[in-house]
């Protein structure tokens, strides 16, 4: 067997990337021949299959920072009213 140069050896990058016709994948013929017959839906980008549902508006989350902030001020009006030992 004739011994080969490494220039033969390793591949041409820019002369695979000059190439004047290149041939779609496996995946891409298949789903081209697969669309042909049996075009597909149009769907929006990246749809979501199940759009969220609200639980309840805005004014749950409000209530709850509210009532926090209430708890915070009781608590530090009722270390402040302790008597210190």
């Amino acid at each position: 067997m004739a011994e080969q140069g490494d220039g033969e050896k390793e591949f041409d990058l820019r002369w695979a990337d000059s190439a004047e016709h290149k041939e779609p994948s496996a995946r891409a013929r298949m789903l081209a021949a697969r669309w042909k017959e049996n075009p597909p839906d149009p769907a929006p980008f990246r749809a979501d299959p199940t759009p969220a549902r609200s639980r309840g508006g805005s004014w749950v989350s409000t209530a709850v920072v509210l009532g926090c902030v209430v708890a915070l001020i009781v608590l530090l009006g009722w270390a402040q009213m302790r008597p210190s030992h």
